[in-house]
């Protein structure tokens, strides 16, 4: 009775994910990259194809993008295709192929501006030219703990060491250390002497966070007001044409036939599963739920 619902069953997707594309897609911009570093071309990557502030003042606004596809040795690109490939694939089944590459593009883009935006104002110590895809994997990992907050994550740390604590923790801890470097490096006397873009993490991170609350607020609905860490999004109840009827008839929807209950009250809440996820229920739309599965169990 619900298996036959088309939004019941898997979508069939040839090809290749948005996610795997991308992976495929660094890993082949670093082949080539080694291509041109054997023909002594460095100066030239740097120059026209990766991040600078004097770059951008020279009018190649491209490098906000180019610089996303570069990277400066294999394990910067190794860890950075791991973590695409874990947090792309969940942003790209909550958003889809194109709604995921949109974000991860404009986080890289935002980040490379916000990056940028500290050369200028302080050139001597973020003056330095910029690789490197984690801006816009940042974005996909804020928007994916924006979006399920709760959602534990396990990360191996030195490789080794498994760690698991929810997804908002994740974005807390990253967003801390990006601040706090950022801030490091404006002291006269920084502590660390670090060659990471954390302002681009950063932009990137800040990013991700809005594109869930602002970009999609019409369909997941945040209470901007309360920290996200602490929040349940609240979703617009589905409309029950049946729970109408059953209560101008004095009826309650559960005391409807089998079918009509089916068909009226539980698929308009599989539809905003398939469209939005588990995430998005509402408490009554649980209760109908295992309501209809309390009757499947008693035939």
């Amino acid at each position: 009775m619900l298996d036959d619902r088309p939004y019941m069953r898997e979508p069939y997707r040839p090809g290749w994910s948005m996610t795997t594309i991308l992976c495929a897609t660094l890993g082949a911009c670093y082949l080539a990259q080694m291509v041109l570093h054997g023909l002594n071309q460095d100066r030239w990557i740097m120059d026209w194809l990766a991040l600078s502030g004097e770059g951008i003042a020279r009018g190649r606004v491209y490098q906000l993008l180019t610089y996303q596809f570069l990277h400066g040795s294999i394990m910067h690109l190794l860890f950075n295709v791991i973590s695409l490939y874990f947090f792309g694939r969940a942003v790209e089944q909550m958003l889809g192929s194109r709604g995921m590459l949109k974000l991860y593009l404009a986080s890289g883009v935002i980040g490379g501006l916000l990056q940028v935006g500290l050369a200028f104002a302080f050139p001597v110590k973020f003056g330095s030219w910029v690789v490197g895809a984690s801006a816009g994997i940042f974005g996909l990992i804020a928007a994916f703990a924006t979006h399920a907050p709760d959602q534990p994550i396990t990360l191996l740390i030195f490789f080794v060491l498994p760690v698991t604590f929810k997804a908002a923790m994740l974005l807390i801890i990253e967003g801390a250390i990006a601040v706090a470097s950022v801030a490091d490096a404006l002291l006269p006397h920084p502590f660390f002497d670090s060659h990471i873009a954390h302002g681009a993490h950063l932009g990137g991170m800040l990013t991700g966070i809005a594109w869930i609350r602002f970009a999609m607020g019409r369909r997941l609905a945040f209470n901007f007001w309360r920290p996200f860490w602490r929040r349940q999004p609240r979703v617009e109840a589905v409309r029950s044409p049946a729970k109408r009827e059953a209560k101008v008839a004095g009826r309650q929807p559960e005391d409807l036939p089998p079918a009509e209950f089916i068909s009226r009250e539980v698929d308009p809440i599989l539809e905003k599963i398939s469209a939005r996820g588990i995430h998005s229920l509402t408490e009554h739309e649980r209760q109908v739920l295992e309501a209809a599965r309390s009757r499947m169990a008693r035939r």
